[in-house]
């Protein structure tokens, strides 16, 4: 268990709400100063191509951001560092913005297919892009029509995963055409089967 999750997010007010409701709070004692990210975070950071991503302005207002890309655009640099490329948009620039004054954000990574969830917790900065022209060429997607102006890293505190209830199962095309391939498969089959019947009985086929 990342316990340095639960030292962050366990506040006052939070275990005075768990002592409330249950009785007891579940505050954390000698968590580490952050919790590393494993193999496993790795791979999981690594098959997604979306995620959520909170950060906070400077009037305490929350927003959450949706970022998408080709599988893996989120990219593990190293156990505690994130890094993904930001492209010309809409020109909002509203998690730019807040990061510039309160670094703090978090990532909500979903795999609704197998029903797991990831919870990030860290520190964001944005570079301008043209100060890291190799790892550019790296995180660069080369279907995107716009240029790549900033690089955005995440330096990882903390994780936490979360249990599969309440996830409602989806799935990608992709991941549709992939598990309808056998059925697809075995359709043809007996189509052949049934084409081949029908002509050696006298019956063709509709």
């Amino acid at each position: 268990m990342a316990t340095k999750y639960l030292d962050l997010t366990f506040t006052e007010s939070v275990c005075r709400a768990q002592t409330g409701y249950y009785g007891r709070a579940g505050k954390i004692a000698g968590a580490p100063e952050r919790d590393p990210l494993s193999q496993a975070e790795a791979e999981f950071i690594a098959a997604r191509d979306s995620f959520y991503l909170g950060s906070i302005s400077e009037n305490g207002w929350p927003y959450v951001q949706h970022r998408g890309g080709p599988q893996g655009f989120l990219r593990v640099i190293d156990e505690t560092t994130l890094a993904f490329a930001d492209y010309k948009g809409n020109r909002q620039l509203l998690t730019t913005g807040n990061v510039s004054v309160n670094d703090r954000v978090a990532l909500f990574l979903m795999d609704y297919k197998n029903r797991a969830r990831l919870k990030i917790l860290g520190h964001a900065r944005v570079e301008d892009a043209r100060a890291y022209p190799e790892l550019v060429a790296q995180l660069a997607d080369p279907k995107m029509q716009s240029s790549v102006e900033r690089l955005v890293f995440i330096d990882v505190v903390s994780f936490d995963w979360n249990c599969p209830k309440y996830i409602t199962p989806r799935y990608s095309i992709e991941e549709v055409e992939e598990l309808a391939g056998s059925l697809k498969a075995r359709i043809a089959e007996l189509e052949t089967e049934l084409h081949a019947v029908r002509t050696g009985s006298g019956f063709s086929p509709p």
